[in-house]
């Protein structure tokens, strides 16, 4: 009963559709730790951000391109990474008598998705396919930002808008008219860290871990290009002052 509750109310970022004409507000600058050439992930929100998918969210949504194994970036040990697979029932085989199976799953598994397949998916949500998480904050124009702005955008419509049955009120999504229901609500999760659960809170964690989750590399890449770029600066004032010693010598 509790899954389908869930399935009902977290259909975050389930394909919505526009059913009117007009321009979405930009969504805001938000302040993110990750942004800038200096930005890293915060560790906390990252695994406040997963529980709130893990909880709320991965009722109807995967996240195809990511193990369980590439949980230990958020800071969980092994032997926590390992009690979060093992919640999950993986199909597996064939074994010895040519049969698939049940068993729990691994670190090296990819996140389960919730639907067996596709049809399953869109008979569970009205005909509407509930996007894959991977890598939401790159697909969406204004990427964190929008996505942050979305769960955040509910709002009750303003006096004499026609808002069509079935349909929420969204102040950043296109016609302000989307298919998905409101996602998050205060106090839905439980913070293990006592974080007071609040929709901006709640929000601006997961968005954070979409964020993680659509580059995981990011930090090393950062990292990386920093070394190379003060590598080349080196390289160039050596360059500089060997050609000027050079060309002392030919005066």
């Amino acid at each position: 009963m509790k899954q389908f509750i869930f399935a009902i109310l977290c259909s975050c970022f389930i394909a919505p559709t526009a059913f009117a004409a007009g321009d979405a507000p930009k969504p805001e600058k938000q302040i993110w730790s990750f942004k800038g050439a200096f930005g890293t992930f915060d560790r906390a929100a990252l695994q406040r951000g997963f529980q709130v998918y893990k909880e709320v969210c991965a009722v109807c949504h995967s996240m195809n391109h990511l193990s369980y194994r590439n949980l230990a970036d958020l800071g969980f040990n092994d032997a926590e990474i390992k009690a979060i697979a093992a919640e999950y029932t993986v199909v597996d085989g064939p074994n010895d008598e040519g049969e698939m199976f049940d068993r729990p799953g691994k670190p090296s598994d990819k996140f389960v998705n919730p639907y067996p397949n596709q049809k399953a998916a869109r008979a569970a949500n009205n005909g509407a396919y509930p996007a894959d998480l991977s890598l939401m904050t790159k697909a969406r124009l204004g990427g964190a930002d929008y996505v942050y702005a979305l769960l955040t955008g509910y709002k009750e419509p303003p006096e004499g808008f026609d808002l069509q049955g079935g349909m929420a009120y969204n102040e950043y999504f296109p016609g302000h008219q989307i298919s998905m229901p409101v996602p998050l609500m205060e106090g839905q999760v439980e913070y293990a860290d006592r974080t007071k659960a609040t929709v901006e809170q709640m929000a601006r964690d997961v968005t954070t871990f979409l964020a993680w989750a659509a580059e995981p590399e990011m930090e090393k890449r950062k990292q990386l290009g920093i070394a190379v770029l003060i590598y080349l600066g080196l390289f160039t004032l050596l360059m500089y002052f060997g050609m000027r010693r050079v060309w002392a010598r030919l005066k």
